[in-house]
């Protein structure tokens, strides 16, 4: 039990990491260094009922885990509303909580602009892969990109894939969750790891996709009610109108109006647009979020998830951009809150502590606790997906699939999804300790940046294009690959920042708009140019496959419970 409750966290982890790097890229860094605050038992204690909850939801689920199936999709018996309140609990990390809002805080409209940037992937995601996702694949991402190419090249391949996008997002996960802890809970990093790690592997391995996403949907209901209650405390300070947060934020701000217009973030427009482009295409080719869709009954229900959790994140974002600007008046003018009562100078516990100094000064000590507790259950979340995720790339498409070249049975594919959930606990907590002082931001973007050049052309193309072959993908794959991890290292935030030379060989900060294009020619030309007897196969069998994605005809069925 407990070695399952510990690998769920780490792949949910793994999920929270994209959005915890995300708002740091706008605000130039992680959580940062962060100072250890005087233990909060308040925020303890209601952290400590949430994980016995989750716990009890853990054994629940065990007992309703029997089958691959259910340890990977639930049975596909989740419905839409279910599901989508699931995918927005993998989506609403505390990152989005503390980074946008501060960003906000600090920046206005372009905190703003960078808010809405989180949600333009949606509707990607809705109207171009959610039905044909469902209606194709059964576990994971491979399933749909190998679907009429060479299993074991293009599984290999995607499991990859799929693999390093987790382990970027575990490693900023892990490190955002310790300082997280540290800032909010007063306790130490190393602790708070550890303790991600262990709920991590033991919510995976005992309770599968159900209690994943049981608790991925606590979470959101948590966050969602949290962030409302406080909305409307902020609301009342300012006779619940916008305009007078609004006029009110002018007055307080350091920029006056200046504030309501776009300014230095936007300032530099390749880099906006590399990251625009990682935001929207990354975020649709997440194998956490991919896999969600195979957890619903059928292509309707998959249609369903999207729109409710688009509803749901996009609601979650307006009110963070309310808190922030809300914040501005009641954080930035009252001297409780700044080191040395200096309004205007450095905020106690960091620059992400905006929301959460709202929270003490319009709900007090109780409601600050509450609010601590929230942020840290969605870190749990978030890293239990990725782990899962993780793990079903190993078990299901390494081992089941291209080792044993789909002899495994049922339980040893299980066995393995365990000790791979195991490995992956292990592992984060590893990394997350080794990385305690570095700055890790530039994951953030590596990780959207591997998951917009190297997941998204494949899957994409596989379901569009009649054209794509093994080759061509495999080709265009690795060529994202390289280049999106070439023009990181070569960037300001790992050539300058982390190997201290002294300007940077790729100038801009985000790989997306490079890496995604050259991944996209890579795979289309080598396609092209593929006249082998496989690539007129492959070709060939499009039309059975453009039949299944549209009809659902052969789609795996769900179990009952």
């Amino acid at each position: 039990m407990n070695a399952r409750k510990i690998l769920t966290p780490a792949l949910s982890l793994a999920g929270a990491a994209c959005l915890f790097a995300l708002p740091a890229l706008a605000a130039g860094g992680d959580l940062g260094a962060v100072d250890k605050q005087p233990v909060n038992l308040s925020a303890i204690g209601m952290f400590i009922a949430f994980v016995m909850m989750t716990l009890g939801i853990t054994y629940w689920a065990a007992s309703r885990t029997k089958s691959t199936s259910d340890f990977y999709t639930a049975g596909g018996g989740i419905t839409g509303f279910q599901n989508g309140l699931a995918i927005a609990g993998d989506y609403m990390s505390a990152a989005t909580l503390l980074g946008l809002s501060s960003l906000v805080f600090a920046k206005g409209y372009d905190g703003f602009v960078y808010t809405i940037s989180f949600f333009v992937g949606w509707p990607i995601i809705l109207f171009l892969l959610a039905e044909r996702l469902r209606n194709l694949g059964h576990f994971t991402f491979a399933d749909i990109a190998s679907y009429r190419l060479d299993q074991g090249k293009i599984r290999t391949f995607a499991a990859i894939g799929s693999l390093t996008v987790v382990c970027f997002y575990l490693i900023v996960q892990m490190v955002g969750a310790g300082q997280l802890i540290k800032l909010l809970f007063g306790l130490d990093y190393n602790v708070a790891v550890i303790v991600v790690g262990v709920l991590m592997v033991v919510y995976v391995t005992f309770g599968g996709m159900i209690a994943t996403t049981w608790v991925q949907i606590i979470k959101a209901v948590l966050l969602l009610g949290g962030g409302v209650v406080l909305t409307f405390l902020a609301l009342s300070r300012f006779g619940f109108s916008l305009e007078a947060i609004a006029k009110s934020a002018i007055a307080s701000h350091k920029d006056g109006v200046k504030i309501m217009g776009p300014g230095t973030l936007l300032a530099d427009p390749v880099s906006a647009v590399s990251l625009s482009l990682g935001l929207l295409f990354g975020t649709a080719a997440l194998p956490h979020i991919m896999m969600r869709f195979f957890t619903v009954p059928n292509a309707r229900e998959a249609r369903k998830s999207v729109f409710y959790a688009s509803g749901f994140i996009g609601f979650f974002f307006l009110l963070v951009c309310i808190l922030g600007m809300a914040a501005i008046t009641i954080v930035g003018t009252d001297p409780q809150f700044f080191e040395g009562g200096k309004v205007g100078g450095k905020l106690i516990g960091g620059g992400n502590m905006p929301v959460m100094h709202l929270a003490k000064a319009l709900g007090g000590d109780l409601f600050l606790g509450f609010l601590s507790a929230v942020a840290f259950a969605t870190i749990l979340a978030v890293v239990s997906g990725l782990a899962l995720a993780g793990a079903s790339a190993i078990a299901h498409d390494l081992y089941a699939r291209v080792i044993r070249k789909g002899e495994a049975t049922e339980r040893e594919e299980m066995r393995v999804s365990k000790m791979a959930s195991l490995v992956l606990g292990v592992l984060a907590v590893v990394l997350g300790i080794a990385f305690e002082k570095q700055n890790v931001a530039f994951l953030v973007g590596l990780t959207f940046g591997v998951a917009a050049s190297v997941n998204f052309p494949v899957l994409i193309l596989s379901m569009y294009w009649k054209g794509l072959t093994t080759r061509g993908a495999l080709a265009g794959g690795i060529a994202g690959l390289i280049s999106a991890v070439t023009m990181v290292v070569l960037s300001n935030a790992v050539w300058v920042v982390v190997l201290n030379n002294p300007a940077p060989i790729f100038p801009y900060e985000q790989p997306a708009l490079f890496s995604m294009t050259l991944a996209f020619l890579v795979t289309i030309i080598v396609s092209k140019l593929d006249r082998s007897a496989s690539a007129r196969a492959e070709r060939a069998a499009f039309d059975d496959q453009f039949v299944r994605s549209q009809t659902g005809i052969g789609a795996a069925a769900a179990a009952k419970h």
